[in-house]
């Protein structure tokens, strides 16, 4: 099996610190730019789990470097380059403290919550008679906070934001026009692949006045698709939705008896389950992109990693 990179600890000239998060690792060069490398960890229920996905990172990546270019009309972002595969690299930003979902369909944790009964979610009132995976009238955003290394995520409403003080109303008003208008551009580029951008996350930051776009876009492990072809006759006989994200790691983890709660343990994770996960998200490239996924060579993948940085911080221009 191809191997997987779960753990980087590089030096690179000017670094001042880095940050290992659920799966990526961000380093901080002489405080005014970050190299972000996309591990092939993989998450769930905030959980790390104990084997990483072959090519995960390098799909991860590209996809998103992807999209941060097909969006620079709607708002500015953070990403400057990709000197590897595996490696975006750009401006540092002060990120905001909350996390923007959209939703167009009511499913995942959305459906969950409405299925005990919640009618109320993020401070957004749900209509009743809904049932799992339609589509809501218009997009709605259910802000989380954003936690900091080994905390979970919390539901906000955009009130409890503003009494807070965790982004002012003028800031919180664009991220609102930026996360909804990213929605719908990430939407009409699914549409003309045969998918249903379900729901998804953007996280914004601020340096200098202005507010920028970070991290990920449109990306499975920030985001939910289904097949646009038999969605309709499977929404009409309650049956699951065909999909493309990181749900079905949540689902294969509930099935087996673990939601991340205090006491349960992972499942193990055997090659063959470990394969199938990395065979789901290059159908995702495949798809939202309309390319062939062309695996890079993943035997040394720290060396290379480390050669192509190095080799961009000692020819681009410093943030």
């Amino acid at each position: 099996m191809s191997k997987a990179l779960v753990r980087t600890d590089f030096r690179f000239p000017g670094q001042e610190k880095v940050y290992h998060g659920k799966v990526r690792d961000v380093y901080t060069i002489n405080n005014e730019r970050l190299v972000m490398v996309a591990t092939d960890r993989i998450s769930a229920f905030d959980v790390v789990l104990p084997e990483g996905i072959p090519y995960k990172g390098q799909m991860l990546n590209q996809i998103a470097a992807r999209f941060l270019d097909a969006t620079t009309d709607i708002c500015p972002n953070w990403k400057q380059a990709s000197p590897d595969p595996m490696v975006t690299a750009g401006i540092q930003c002060t990120g905001f403290p909350v996390e923007m979902i959209v939703r167009g369909y009511l499913c995942g944790s959305a459906w969950r919550a409405y299925k005990s009964g919640i009618r109320e979610i993020c401070g957004v009132r749900i209509p009743g008679g809904m049932r799992e995976n339609q589509r809501f009238p218009e997009p709605i955003i259910t802000p989380t906070t954003k936690a900091g290394q080994g905390l979970h995520d919390e539901d906000i409403s955009k009130e409890e934001i503003l009494r807070q003080g965790l982004v002012s109303e003028a800031d919180y008003a664009l991220l609102e026009k930026y996360a909804l208008t990213l929605f719908k551009r990430g939407t009409e580029i699914a549409g003309g692949r045969g998918l249903i951008l379900v729901d998804t996350k953007y996280e914004f930051g601020h340096r200098d006045g202005k507010v920028y776009l970070i991290d990920e876009i449109h990306t499975p492990d920030s985001s939910r698709y289904f097949y646009t072809e038999g969605y309709e006759e499977r929404f009409s006989k309650g049956e699951p939705q065909k999909q493309l994200s990181k749900e079905f790691v949540r689902e294969w983890l509930m099935d087996n008896g673990f939601q991340g709660k205090a006491g349960q343990a992972v499942p193990e994770m055997t090659p063959a389950v470990v394969q199938s996960i990395s065979e789901r998200y290059i159908e995702l490239y495949e798809h939202i992109t309309g390319e062939t996924f062309i695996k890079e060579d993943t035997e040394n993948l720290l060396a290379r990693i480390e050669r192509n940085v190095l080799g961009y911080l000692a020819n681009s221009e410093p943030a």
